[in-house]
Order: C-alpha cells, then structure tokens, then sequence
C-alpha cells in the first residue's frame, strides 16, 4: 500500500529541526539581550565595572561570574548563559544579596566590617523576563512548523 504524500511529508519533516533550531536561537538571543538590558539599567554604577561585566554567552560563563542558569534545549545543542561580574568583580553577588556585619580577618583582623543592604539587580530581571522569553521560543518553534507546513 501506497501513503500519498509521503514523500512530502518526510522531505518537511526533514526540514523542520534546522528551520526550528535557526528560530530558537535567534529568540533565545532577543530574549537574552533583553534580559541583560535590564540587569544593566537596574545594577548600581559606582565605577561601572559591574554593570559592564553583565552579559550572556553560548559557552561558559567567565570565572567568578554569577549565573542564572543554564538555559537550554533538549537535545543540549543550544545552551545559553546569563551572567554578572569576572575575576574583577566577584561581588556582583554581594550587591545581589547584601551582606550581614561581620569581622575582618587578614591584616583588618578585628575590624567590623558593616552590612551591605541587597540591591538586586539580577534575578529581578530574569523573573521580570521570564515569561516573555520563554513565550518567545515557544512561538518560535510554532512559526517554524508553521512555515513548514506552508511550504510545498
């Protein structure tokens, strides 16, 4: 027995992971642009080195960054990080999070150092952006079978 069509339908099928993987990527890096934007407006600027050392990347996260997470698809092919601060400025967590009063060890040994209140920046912004990042994809990856199915 003979399916008609077939062929079409397998040639669409074929087609459909590359166009899907083109338009999931391009969505992931709108959505991440976004996203560090405002990481950037909502972080404090003494120097600006902070603020500067905010972005994303397809591979690892600098040494001493401060990550969201790993966003990526199922079959691993597409990972995406979002970050904060480097080797320089490590204490992009401390701004996050705040400190608590503590003593000084080394040579302040003794010393009281004062709490720090949070100012976050971070995880504000991912939470805030989330669900428009995520419908983003998701459209995406409708569009694309969309366009498959349109085509002959």
């Amino acid at each position: 027995m003979t399916i008609k069509g077939l062929g079409r339908l397998k040639r669409k099928l074929d087609r459909f992971p590359k166009l899907a993987e083109a338009r999931v990527k391009a969505a992931m890096e709108k959505g991440a642009n976004e996203v560090v934007a405002l990481m950037k407006h909502l972080a404090p600027s003494d120097s600006g080195d902070l603020r500067e050392s905010i972005g994303w990347t397809w591979g690892e996260a600098p040494k001493g960054a401060m990550t969201i997470g790993e966003i990526a698809s199922s079959d691993g092919k597409l990972s995406l990080k979002i970050y904060a601060g480097d080797e320089k400025t490590f204490y992009a967590r401390f701004v996050e999070f705040g400190t608590a009063a503590h003593k000084a060890g080394g040579k302040f040994e003794g010393a009281t150092i004062p709490a720090i209140p949070a100012q976050p920046f971070f995880f504000v912004s991912w939470r805030a952006m989330k669900k428009r990042t995520v419908s983003r994809i998701s459209r995406a990856v409708r569009m694309a079978a969309k366009e498959i199915a349109a085509k002959g």
